[in-house]
């Protein structure tokens, strides 16, 4: 009898979790282990701007021939590299999705 009442607990502490967790309930992740239950909270990703590799896809993109990434500040990215005409130059904003400056 006491093994069903503990599975019914689990089971209702489980479906309570469920319900009970906020808004943003992907960063809550339960585990289950020799300890029990415990609740295990990811930190979120930080908007963390434009990287290098992103620039120089964005340049391909652009059309620029072999990117080559010069200078990166707080706010903007600078890549070289060739347009049929020579050498060219083209700054990105340092923010998420590498807008064109």
């Amino acid at each position: 009898m006491s093994i069903m009442k503990s599975t019914l607990a689990l089971a209702m502490l489980v479906t309570s979790a469920a319900f009970v967790a906020p808004a943003s309930a992907q960063d809550v992740e339960l585990r289950i282990g020799p300890n029990g239950i415990r609740p295990v909270i990811r930190e979120r990703e930080r908007d963390r701007g434009c990287s290098a590799r992103e620039a120089r896809e964005a340049a391909l993109d652009e059309g620029l021939r072999r990117p080559q990434v010069v200078r990166i500040t707080d706010r903007s990215v600078t890549v070289e590299g060739f347009t049929r005409r020579g050498p060219e130059r083209i700054r990105f904003a340092n923010r998420r999705g590498c807008p064109l400056i």
